[in-house]
């Protein structure tokens, strides 16, 4: 199948930035939507951002701005770059992946469901 091994969280002060990666491994499918999650214990799935097979994104609103996803296929590797971290954002992110669309390939489809995902990695802000 599919794995999906998160880095790169940790504690930030508020304002500042980090980019989290998630490394994916297994078999590859030829339609699939990866993206974000987060988690906190209020809420326990928030859509953050997607990409799709030929590379298209979709963020949140809550984060359009400040959040960018990418990814490196030669390093099969995804990305979130966080920027102008608050405390609203302080939660676990969880890295995802669907095979084809069944939810669509947007930031809310991780709403709905994924196939696959990873542990997650915790983001702390301080003010």
């Amino acid at each position: 199948q599919v794995q999906l091994a998160e880095s790169g969280g940790g504690s930030v002060q508020a304002g500042g930035s980090l980019r989290l990666s998630c490394l994916r491994s297994g078999r590859t499918y030829s339609s699939g939507c990866l993206g974000w999650f987060r988690q906190t214990p209020w809420k326990e799935r928030d859509g953050i951002a997607a990409i799709d097979t030929d590379g298209n994104t979709n963020v949140a609103d809550s984060v359009k701005g400040r959040f960018t996803i990418s990814q490196d296929k030669a390093k099969s590797t995804l990305y979130l770059q966080m920027n102008n971290l608050t405390s609203a954002d302080a939660a676990t992110y969880v890295c995802a992946e669907t095979k084809g669309h069944p939810y669509g390939c947007d930031a809310g489809s991780w709403n709905y469901g994924f196939h696959f995902r990873g542990k997650g990695t915790l983001v702390t802000v301080s003010s």
